[in-house]
């Protein structure tokens, strides 16, 4: 996994986070900016919620969610780890395949498909 920061303010960097699992990608933008929030219209999503747990996931369908509260890390099958908390916006590939654990209970908002 490696970081990339965008923009040229030290103190207002946007950090993109990759990892590339074979030909998928997971990307997470830490902290999502109101802008990129308000242009994708992605507090009108749907939401999902989600107490402390853990399971394991695969995605059938590339998936965009904002985290609204909560912290999670998620594990792929290759042992990269994502820790994702509120704030993040997190794009994960279709043919995803993880285990979920959740620390503190996952509010977010969600979109399944391109």
């Amino acid at each position: 996994m490696f970081f990339k920061p965008i923009g040229n303010n030290l103190l207002n960097n946007l950090y993109l986070y990759f990892s590339f699992i074979g030909i998928l990608e997971v990307l997470i933008i830490s902290p999502c900016n109101a802008s990129y929030i308000i242009q994708h219209g992605i507090k009108s999503w749907p939401i999902w919620e989600c107490e402390p747990s853990i399971f394991n996931w695969q995605y059938n369908e590339k998936e965009v969610c904002l985290l609204l509260e909560g912290e999670a890390t998620v594990d792929s099958l290759e042992n990269n780890i994502f820790k994702i908390k509120a704030g993040d916006l997190v794009i994960f590939p279709k043919g995803f395949k993880c285990t979920w654990n959740i620390s503190k209970t996952i509010k977010k908002h969600y979109r399944v498909g391109d």
